[in-house]
């Protein structure tokens, strides 16, 4: 490929000839200095604690074919943009042929239910005998190849790599979870998607956004890349979002008759839910493998993005009920005791209020038990909320350690036990959280209902020296195992 074929769709300014950049090839595309080779074309991007600028005239000197800036550094290789970021998304696209081109893009983004939501609608498509492919939060898949995820959506390059494979197995849609790190970073520039769902918005990456309104921002990028916009009625920046949207947007709701889809007679029980899909002369009876009102909400969200697509309401109902459930999103952990065992991934307050809110009720004649941390390395403004949520719904709480990465366990937990003892719930402090397990499971009596809260799908625990494997639902099977030898 020649530098005019890799920069087309970037406005950008340069002293290269309009005859060199035409005929020079370039051969790869890199924002990582250390990998650049002859021909390479280098993107120099700023970040929190390195600036790629500093290494643009190594970059040169190590046979680069062009440098890409967004700062004018006197170099007569050097192409100007008005943002690096953005401008190596669509170089990356480019590279690759632009993949995506031919295939039917699904993005899903909110502050939580952006994992079952992508799930389901690969299963409502699956169901309708299409090709998908996935990517998320807790693994990228191909068909029936998955892959690991490091993020919740990947680096240009790689997103761009996973698409080229994709559409090489013949996927024509592509379902993919928009985070707003993401979206901020820009590194869906580029893409365009047949259908984009917003979820829901609480408060969660302050850490990384400062305020509430740069992280609804964020997501809002999303809705000027789709050709669809679906939204949920039910949240209020859903609600805004959708009159900023106007009239061409689809929504859904639990609550509202003017919503384009509506779940009514909703049944809820700890193992699933059904509803009625009701529109505009609709009505469809289906089911989920999932308990809760917010299972249901993620449920309309899945399906008012298929109708999106076009989808019959057959089509849509048959692939919900025929997905058996999300790996850590209100999972039940199969065991033979008297009382039930579940993960989820809730790491953050209304996450938590939600899945508490479901479960209370199911208890019966035992105690709702939870367990939980908060992570290190992220708003700790929300922790004192975790706490309060946790001990508001809960009849015990074991507060343990989440991923503390480089923060002290002891003050994450001091940041949290304000919340705790807002009420006079009973809690434990175990730090470790293998022993908080271990000690949750041998104290469970008969009919109680022990919620296992933040790691859910996870399989590693991020320390402050080490990530270790810690896999909750393995863990769960080899105690019980002993405690039955015992």
């Amino acid at each position: 490929m020649t530098l005019n074929e890799y920069l087309k769709g970037i406005p950008f300014r340069t002293r290269i000839p309009a005859e060199e950049l035409e005929q020079t090839a370039a051969c790869s595309v890199t924002n990582d200095s250390r990998q650049v080779r002859g021909g390479s074309i280098f993107v120099c991007i700023r970040g929190g604690r390195f600036d790629g600028h500093s290494k643009a005239g190594e970059a040169l000197a190590a046979g680069a074919a062009a440098v890409v800036v967004e700062r004018d550094l006197g170099l007569e290789r050097q192409i100007l943009v008005e943002d690096t970021r953005a401008a190596y998304a669509i170089l990356c696209g480019n590279h690759f042929g632009n993949p995506a081109t031919g295939m039917k893009l699904v993005g899903i983004t909110g502050t939580s239910g952006k994992t079952t939501v992508a799930f389901l609608v690969k299963s409502i498509l699956q169901q309708a005998g299409k090709r998908v492919g996935l990517m998320g939060t807790i693994h990228n898949e191909i068909g029936e190849m998955e892959f690991p995820a490091k993020h919740t959506t990947p680096d240009p390059y790689q997103l761009h790599t996973m698409l080229e494979r994709m559409r090489e197995a013949g996927c024509q849609y592509v379902v993919m979870e928009a985070s707003s790190h993401a979206l901020d970073q820009h590194r869906l520039e580029g893409c365009r998607f047949a259908a984009a769902v917003f979820t829901n918005l609480s408060q969660d990456h302050l850490d990384y956004h400062g305020t509430m309104e740069n992280y609804f921002a964020a997501k809002k990028k999303l809705f000027s890349m789709t050709d669809r916009a679906v939204v949920n009625l039910d949240d209020p920046k859903g609600a805004e979002l959708a009159g900023e949207l106007g009239a061409e947007a689809i929504t859904f709701s639990l609550e509202r008759d003017d919503a384009t889809l509506t779940a009514r007679n909703i049944v809820s029980t700890v193992r699933g839910s059904s509803f009625l899909i009701v529109g505009n002369q609709l009505i469809q009876r289906t089911r989920i493998a999932m308990p809760g009102r917010f299972s249901v909400s993620n449920a309309m969200a899945a399906a008012s993005a298929c109708w999106a697509l076009g989808l019959s309401p057959e089509e849509i109902a048959q692939g919900l009920a025929a997905c058996s459930g999300v790996p850590g999103r209100a999972e039940v952990i199969p065991t033979d005791t008297g009382f039930t065992v579940l993960r989820d991934f809730a790491h953050a307050p209304e996450e938590l209020e939600q899945i508490l809110a479901t479960l209370a009720p199911y208890k019966g004649e035992g105690r709702l038990i939870t367990l939980f941390g908060c992570a290190g390395d992220r708003d700790r403004t929300k922790r004192a909320a975790m706490g309060e949520i946790t001990a508001r719904y809960s009849d015990l709480v074991i507060l343990t350690s989440d991923n503390p990465r480089t923060e002290d366990e002891g003050q994450i937990i001091d940041d949290t036990r304000p919340g705790l003892e807002q009420h006079k719930t009973p809690y434990r402090i175990i730090p470790d959280r293998y022993e908080a397990v271990k000690w949750a499971l041998e104290n469970a009596r008969k009919d109680d209902v022990l919620l296992l809260a933040g790691k859910g799908h996870e399989d590693y625990q991020v320390l402050r020296d080490e990530t270790v494997y810690f896999d909750e639902k393995v863990l769960v099977g080899q105690l019980l195992a002993e405690m039955d030898r015992k």
